[in-house]
C-alpha cells in the first residue's frame, strides 16, 4: 500500500472533490479497486468507506477485481449490437467461461462489456490489452482468443 500513499500525496487537497480521480488514479495503478484500497482512499479522505464504495460502484468504469493478464473489451454499441456482439459474448463464455465483470479462474483472461469502443466502422470490434480486432466473425474471434490462450502453453 506503499504506492497508494505515494499516490495520495500527488494530490494537495485531499479532499471529497478528488474523490473520483483518485479511485481512476488508483485503479489505473494497481488494475482495479481493492477494499484495502477503498479503506485507505476513505480514510485519507475522512470519509465513510461506504460512501466511496457507493460512490465506486455507481460508476461502471471501475473494477473490483483483478483484471486479467489478457483483458478483453467487447464493444456492443448500436453497430456493434446490429452486427452480433451478442453472439461474441457468448462465444468468450464458451470458450473462456467468463461472462461480462469476470476473470477466467487462471487470471490469464478478463471480460469487459464497453457501450461504445468508437469504431463503428469497422464493426464488430473488440480489444484485448489495447489491441483491436475489426470485423469480427466467430471464427475469428475464436483463433484470436485460442491465439492469445496459446501464447500461456508456449
Amino acid at each position: 500500500m506503499e504506492k497508494l500513499d505515494n499516490l495520495l500525496k500527488k494530490f494537495p487537497d485531499l479532499s471529497r472533490d478528488n474523490l473520483i480521480p483518485i479511485l481512476q488514479a488508483t485503479q489505473d495503478e494497481y488494475g482495479y479497486l481493492s477494499e484495502e484500497s477503498i479503506k485507505k482512499i476513505a480514510l485519507a479522505l475522512k470519509l465513510p468507506a461506504s460512501k466511496v464504495y457507493g460512490l465506486s460502484t455507481f460508476y461502471n468504469q471501475f473494477r473490483f477485481s483483478p483484471p486479467g493478464k489478457f483483458h478483453i473489451r467487447v464493444c456492443h454499441g448500436t453497430t456493434c449490437h446490429m452486427n452480433n456482439a451478442g453472439l461474441f459474448l457468448k462465444e468468450i463464455h464458451k470458450i473462456i467461461g467468463i461472462g461480462d465483470g469476470e476473470t477466467s479462474r487462471d487470471g490469464l483472461f478478463s471480460l469487459e462489456v464497453l457501450s461504445c469502443i468508437g469504431a463503428c466502422g469497422q464493426a464488430p470490434v473488440i480489444s484485448i490489452n489495447g489491441k483491436f480486432y475489426d470485423r469480427l466473425t466467430k471464427e475469428k474471434l475464436k483463433s484470436v482468443l485460442l491465439t492469445y490462450r496459446n501464447m500461456e502453453v508456449v
